[in-house]
């Protein structure tokens, strides 16, 4: 894993592109440039650890090339759960709650992703609240739709474990 910089991978990728990223959905061209390049931008080769089980969270990542995959620890195993794409956002709910990292991240291809720490968070609140409220509710749609798509799992689960 390398850092690269921000305003080159902009140019390189477009702010077309990155706008039709989830997370940045609807955000001003000037909040997607402040981000890129206040941010960290992580390049990762397949097989790269992003983020560790147990690692402290102060910042959350959104994909922007590639894809990554996650993997959570059970008893006795380690579990693939999910695999996070272009615009999508990893390690937002363990920030928030302030938890270390519950699973192991890793690129699944080639990949960059962007690093939104609190403090460029709490930035970028203080700085284009109006922005900011719009990322807010862009992480918030993602988080909820992966909550009902679990409520709909443990549905299944369940109906499974009755038969």
């Amino acid at each position: 894993m390398r850092y690269v910089d921000g305003a080159l991978l902009q140019d390189q990728l477009g702010i077309q592109h990155l706008q039709d990223a989830a997370a940045f959905g609807a955000l001003s061209d000037e909040a997607i440039s402040y981000l890129m390049q206040k941010g960290r931008i992580h390049a990762l080769c397949k097989g790269d650890t992003l983020i560790d089980t147990g690692m402290p969270s102060g910042s959350f990542f959104i994909v922007l090339s590639g894809s990554l995959s996650y993997y959570q620890a059970t008893n006795h195993n380690i579990e693939h759960i999910y695999d996070f794409h272009f615009g999508e956002a990893i390690g937002f709910v363990s920030m928030i709650a302030m938890t270390p990292w519950p699973g192991t991240t890793i690129a699944s291809s080639d990949s960059h992703v962007l690093e939104v720490t609190s403090d460029l968070f709490y930035t970028l609140h203080s700085e284009r609240p109006l922005d900011f409220g719009i990322l807010l509710i862009n992480l918030s749609r993602e988080l909820a739709r992966r909550i009902l798509d679990l409520i709909q799992m443990v549905a299944e689960l369940k109906e499974d474990a009755k038969r």
